[in-house]
């Protein structure tokens, strides 16, 4: 089917300023720009007052399962996203055993839910098959480094041996020749956080072999967070690996002034030949699960562990001590402030009163210690419960996001009464609150930022672009009136503003409207569809 935009303000993803042109789609492919194009098309679409830019491409999504589950997927389909990159925070589904699966399933069901979704694949090939069959968007997979673990070391806190990393660099091998375009880890995440430096620089070298890149949550975002991006730097600088730092926050009151030193880093870095991307969301708070933020040593041995130490209580004194007198590692090295986390879903029903409250307001509320009812919410949740950290600093989300390398990643969890709006409005935040309405960025900044900057990390050549042969992964908007309506209090409103969405050719949205199309393909750096 031939499809003729007319008379579009094109943004092409480059970075290079708007110009008025026609731009034909041909089949999955734009074919044409032009200034004016003449001769038929099946469809004529009048872009007159609207941008016509590349699909946004989100670096890091958590829509693992919804992308098996949610053939429509509207959150990111209504914000303009036509490719997602999912395995994030090291922990995942694929590679998986029958062993290890009830434990990814616990740990991570605040992220993804979906309990009642069969998962009968194992291998990362078996996962691109089964997302090769259909989804609403492109997507490509990293291998979760702390899969990796759990198949080989278990949930025990020990360095690994020679024999065990090697197994886990043979997984990480099968995983990339698959398919896969990188590594996540979750450094603040039982297991992955038990691996030090060493390991994780032997894996990234089977990445670095594989043309693929390493996207590590690293293992604090608090007080040690200047450390944690050093660390990274630092493995990627000695195994040879490109770099793309995953929600580049800097949170908590101790880092209110860390942006220069940290954007200084990545500086030094750049100059001394480091390939580093990075990406954020354009918001203050961010979202986690609640169990989560328990000490590592507490969460060592996996979740049925922990359920008994937490229901004996013989434990309750220290975790109170490490939450609100030391910091502990899951809360990243910073005290506990209560008041600034929030119950964002729930698994249980019963504890649905809990959403929208914080952990201090129920505390108070139930009269008792926080830690009792941080302890009382995950044993009656079994571990499904959600959580808001309101802890970020706004010039440090802006001074971050005007960076060069810097990519848009919504780090959206989907599921939950009240999940994080990041989830359905973090592309038209970009483009209404900070190029419109703060002048953060210029349009075609942001927009090569969100398109270009991200094609490039993930090694599509033929996507992220507005230009002839390109596959036609498009968004049409409003530069005027596109808005973020996603709220704290209405998480799952859809964006104002975007006309259209097409993926692979084909309109996933036209005139607003959800279309019943599932047009995405798995992608790879190859540039071949690993599933077919």
């Amino acid at each position: 089917m031939s499809i003729l935009f007319r008379r579009a303000r094109v943004v092409d993803g480059t970075g290079a300023p708007a110009y008025l042109a026609d731009v034909r789609v041909d089949g999955d492919r734009i074919s044409r720009v032009a200034p004016a194009l003449d001769g038929d098309a099946d469809d004529v679409v009048d872009a007159a007052g609207h941008v016509l830019a590349p699909g946004f491409i989100d670096m890091h999504a958590h829509s693992d399962l919804a992308l098996v589950a949610d053939r429509a997927h509207d959150a990111k389909v209504t914000q303009g996203v036509t490719t997602e990159v999912i395995g994030q925070d090291g922990l995942g589904y694929a590679p998986l055993s029958d062993a290890i699966l009830p434990d990814v399933r616990t740990q991570i069901a605040g992220w993804n839910g979906h309990p009642e979704l069969p998962i009968p694949w194992r291998t990362v090939a078996e996962y691109l098959d089964v997302l090769g069959r259909g989804t609403a968007t492109n997507v490509a997979v990293l291998v979760p480094q702390g899969n990796l673990r759990l198949l080989t070391v278990g949930q025990t806190d020990r360095p690994a041996t020679a024999g065990e990393i090697d197994r886990m660099c043979g997984l990480l091998a099968d995983g990339m020749a698959a398919g896969a375009v990188g590594m996540s880890s979750g450094l603040t995440y039982t297991p992955g956080m038990f691996a030090d430096t060493a390991e994780l620089t032997r894996l990234c070298r089977v990445v670095a072999a594989h043309g693929g890149f390493y996207a590590p949550h690293t293992r604090s975002y608090g007080r040690g967070a200047l450390d944690a991006y050093a660390e990274v730097i630092a493995i990627a600088r000695d195994s040879g690996c490109a770099l793309h730092l995953t929600h580049a926050t800097l949170n908590f009151a101790s880092n209110a002034d860390s942006a220069p030193a940290f954007l200084g880093m990545i500086e030094a870095a750049l100059a001394d030949g480091i390939d580093i991307t990075l990406d954020t969301y354009p918001y203050l708070p961010g979202a986690t699960t609640l169990v989560a933020l328990l000490p590592s040593a507490l969460a060592a041995g996996g979740p049925h562990v922990l359920r008994e130490r937490l229901a004996s209580g013989r434990h309750r004194t220290a975790l109170r001590d490490a939450f609100e007198v030391t910091g502990c590692d899951g809360f990243h090295g910073e005290r506990a402030d209560w008041s600034a986390i929030e119950i964002s879903g729930v698994a249980d029903p019963a504890l649905a009163p809990c959403v929208g409250r914080t952990i201090a307001d129920i505390a108070q509320a139930e009269d008792e210690e926080p830690t009792d009812t941080v302890v009382r919410i995950l044993l009656a949740d079994d571990f499904g419960t959600g959580v808001l950290m309101h802890v970020g600093h706004e010039h440090n989300v802006r001074a971050v996001m005007r960076h060069r390398t810097h990519c848009g990643g919504s780090d959206g969890i989907l599921v939950g009464a009240r999940p994080h709006p990041r989830a359905w409005g973090t592309f038209p935040r970009y483009l209404g609150h900070y190029v419109r309405d703060c002048g953060v960025l210029t349009l075609e900044e942001c927009v090569h930022h969100l398109t270009g900057n991200a094609a490039r990390r993930l090694g599509l050549a033929d996507r992220g672009t507005v230009r002839e042969n390109s596959y036609a992964d498009l968004v049409l908007f409003d530069p005027d009136g596109i808005e973020d309506r996603a709220t704290f209090a209405e998480p799952r409103r859809s964006a104002a503003g975007i006309a259209a969405v097409m993926i692979n050719g084909r309109f996933a949205l036209r005139d607003g409207v959800r279309t019943a199309a599932v047009a995405g393909r798995v992608l790879s750096s190859s540039g071949k569809d690993p599933s077919r």
